[in-house]
């Protein structure tokens, strides 16, 4: 009793101090307030700060391809399947033939466009450049009127009324009078590209019926474009069409006069991505020429533009940044790449004297154009290709007129090759089930079946996960402790010392508010636990929770304890849960909008702990374990699953959580391919094989529990049921080291 007693006094002055001394009492500045800062959107400033290095670049380019192939949903690559390809309905013009095109990039799912080729060839005979020509928002088909094709040419951005009318087959036939083979493929939803609308890859705004999930909230069993399953697996609009710009080069390299060696790509706009795209990603391309869309300003604002995660902590400029050392043109004009001059391509210049040559990024300045590929830039492009792809034509190229190419001519489906019976959302159900089918076997390949295989799952796995909570490592003087009062080493009743302060780190980006509490004379050095939990310190220290005997033995153990409170939790007991996922205001209802841009809640979560677990290396802790429950239970599973040298052990009270479950994105714990990734199962496989203790009312999955037992550490995986009574005092001799 007398014990007891004396119990009680010492906590209600630790309270005292920590809530006092400390000046978070209920009324104050919470911690959000420390942490907030503006949500980033597709407007923002994405400026690219190059490496000092080639290799420091060549590490950030490696990492980088990685995060754009997560984010796109292309990591790991889907089979290539058979294009089945189709080539029908040749038209002989002046100099050039045209030809229509049908190809499965996927089974059931049709890339559609038109194929220009030099006319008096023999198909083989002679191995052409080969180039993609992505035609961007409206449609390889967009014509000018008779009034505005004038005004082109009266403003002199066009030179003919019948050619310039269809400025962006224009291109591809005049590639082709080059000697080149040049392909223009449809967009989703443009042209002949019918089975997913036009309205839905381009203008969704309102979730439509086929987005929401079954009554009782469980994940679906097949799903659209848009919708949570789909979102929790990283499949999307962008995604789908990078893949079928990725497919068309499959295409156009395949053909028998086309040289796989002499590849390039150009577009405008929306197609100015996908160039953009390509140069990051497809090592085939040798030049490139992405119009309209390396800029730090605008990223995009279409859909097929934005998936998740994407320009996390980059932008347009870094991502054609990819390209180099290859050769790479632009322009600047009168819309979002104004300003490229001197925010954006001097950057790149300095980029590819770093890793090649200066002379091989170019970016011209037209100050009163507006955003087009009219006929002056495409005589730039023009050049670009004959200098880089070797094709010696004499200079200046002049573009020549064409007899207007109509509407007949230009389309693919006909009576003898109909259009796809399967379209609308039964094909994006078909298109998401296909992605996904794919995703799981060659993540199931990926599990280990033998000892020996664990290290390249785990090391594979931690790399996607890192994609996915946009993990960085920010080149940095290291974690910034800042006590808000002097340490309390003096007698008490059990010689408690408290630290209150703010840790301030570049990975984090924001201070951190955090407590230590350790037994008077307790070093540094010593074993550290950092605990995550709803409520914070306040919850920690409130003696009517079971938390409250778990602080008390910790320290007893000889244990420091460091509470932080992570992004977006307050003080109070109520505020633990960080409800407050924060989304900007569009009312296109789509996560990319927010997480195109910004780390998920989640994301800062595990950046906000891996900043306090290098504190605790900095002060020379010998161990550091975590400890998590509540919403802050499957941060701590994350950060231990990928920060495999720094955590010893780890507690988490999971009681049933699994990423499947998260029904919006707006959910606090929505990470986007949580669940392509294996959701809890991976995690506590990757953390094998530290000592982990659970808490759960689930199965963890039999494949985690079978990668322990492979390394020999079954006895270090502790799985216990969710409704069974666990004393606080088993934890606190795991985290220890007693159990």
């Amino acid at each position: 009793m007398m014990l007891r007693l004396r119990m009680g006094l010492e906590w209600a002055w630790v309270i005292a101090i920590v809530l006092v001394v400390g000046g978070q009492t209920s009324g104050q500045d919470t911690p959000n307030e420390v942490q907030a800062s503006e949500l980033k959107t597709l407007d923002g400033h994405f400026p690219f700060v190059v490496p000092e290095t080639k290799q420091a670049w060549e590490l950030r380019a490696a990492k980088l391809r990685q995060d754009v192939l997560v984010a796109t949903g292309l990591w790991p690559e889907p089979e290539r399947t058979p294009l089945n390809a189709v080539i029908h309905g040749r038209i002989e013009r002046d100099g050039f033939t045209i030809e229509r095109v049908y190809f499965e990039s996927l089974p059931g799912h049709f890339v559609t466009g038109l194929l220009f080729r030099p006319s008096g060839q023999t198909y083989g005979d002679v191995k052409r450049p080969g180039i993609l020509c992505p035609h961007g928002h409206g449609g390889r088909m967009d014509r000018f009127t008779d009034e505005q094709v004038q005004a082109e040419i009266a403003a002199g951005r066009e030179k003919y009324v019948e050619s310039g009318q269809t400025p962006k087959l224009a291109r591809c036939v005049q590639l082709a009078r080059m000697g080149c083979v040049s392909f223009m493929f449809d967009m989703l939803g443009y042209a002949d590209s019918v089975q997913i609308p036009f309205e839905v890859a381009h203008r969704h705004q309102d979730p439509r019926p086929e987005e929401t999930r079954p009554a009782d909230g469980s994940p679906a069993s097949s799903w659209v474009m848009y919708s949570i399953d789909a979102e929790l697996r990283l499949q999307s609009i962008m995604g789908l069409q990078v893949w079928n710009a990725s497919r068309a080069l499959d295409f156009l390299a395949s053909l028998p006069d086309v040289n796989p060696d002499r590849l390039a790509v150009t577009g405008n706009s929306g197609g100015g991505t996908q160039t953009i795209m390509l140069g990051a990603l497809d090592p085939r391309v040798k030049v490139s020429f992405p119009n309209g869309m390396v800029s730090t300003s605008m990223q995009g604002g279409c859909y097929c533009e934005n998936c998740n995660l994407l320009r996390v902590d980059t932008g347009n400029v870094e991502l054609a940044a990819l390209m180099a050392p290859r050769p790479q043109a632009m322009t600047a004009v009168d819309d979002w790449t104004r300003d490229m001059m001197t925010d954006g391509y001097p950057q790149l210049q300095q980029l590819y004297r770093l890793v090649g040559d200066e002379a091989d990024v170019m970016c011209n300045h037209f100050p009163d154009f507006p955003h087009s590929f009219n006929y002056v830039t495409r005589a730039l492009m023009y050049s670009w290709m004959n200098r880089h792809l070797a094709m010696g034509l004499p200079e200046p190229i002049i573009e020549a007129d064409f007899a207007r190419i109509t509407d007949e001519e230009g389309t693919v489906w006909n009576d003898e090759h109909p259009r796809p019976s399967v379209v609308g959302p039964a094909h994006e159900r078909d298109v998401c089930q296909w992605f996904d089918a794919q995703a799981n076997l060659a993540i199931d390949q990926l599990w280990p079946r033998q000892r020996d295989q664990v290290a390249s799952f785990q090391s594979s796995m931690r790399a996607a996960w890192k994609s996915i909570l946009s993990v960085t490592e920010a080149e940095s003087p290291g974690p910034k402790f800042v006590p808000s009062h002097d340490e309390f080493t003096d007698a008490k009743p059990a010689g408690v010392q408290v630290t209150r302060g703010l840790l301030q780190d570049a990975n984090a980006r924001h201070a951190i508010p955090l407590t230590i509490l350790a037994r008077a004379g307790q070093p540094a050095s010593g074993p550290t636990a950092i605990w995550c939990l709803d409520g914070g310190v306040a919850a920690a220290l409130d003696p009517a929770n079971d938390s409250h005997r778990l602080l008390q033995q910790l320290l007893d153990d000889g244990v420091t304890v460091m509470l932080p409170l992570l992004h977006g939790q307050g003080d109070a007991p109520d505020q633990g849960d960080g409800s407050d996922q924060r989304l900007i205001s569009d009312k296109r209802n789509y996560a990319a909008f927010t997480f195109g841009y910004n780390r998920t809640l989640a994301a800062e979560r595990v950046a906000d702990l891996r900043s306090v677990i290098a504190l605790a290396k900095s002060r020379g802790a010998k161990s550091v374990a975590l400890i998590g429950s509540g919403h802050l239970a499957p941060v701590v599973l994350a950060v231990t699953a990928i920060d495999e040298s720094s955590v010893s052990r780890a507690a988490v009270m999971l009681d049933g959580f699994r990423f499947a479950s998260v029904d919006s994105y707006a959910d606090i714990h929505f990470v986007p391919g949580s669940v392509k990734y294996g959701d809890i199962s991976a995690l506590v496989a990757m953390a094998a094989p530290r000592p982990l203790w659970i808490r759960d009312s689930k199965p963890v999955g039999g494949r985690a529990e079978t990668v322990y037992e492979m390394l020999d550490a079954g006895d270090a995986l502790s799985i216990h049921a969710a409704d069974e009574p666990q004393p606080m005092s088993d934890v606190a001799a795991f985290i220890s080291g007693r159990k």
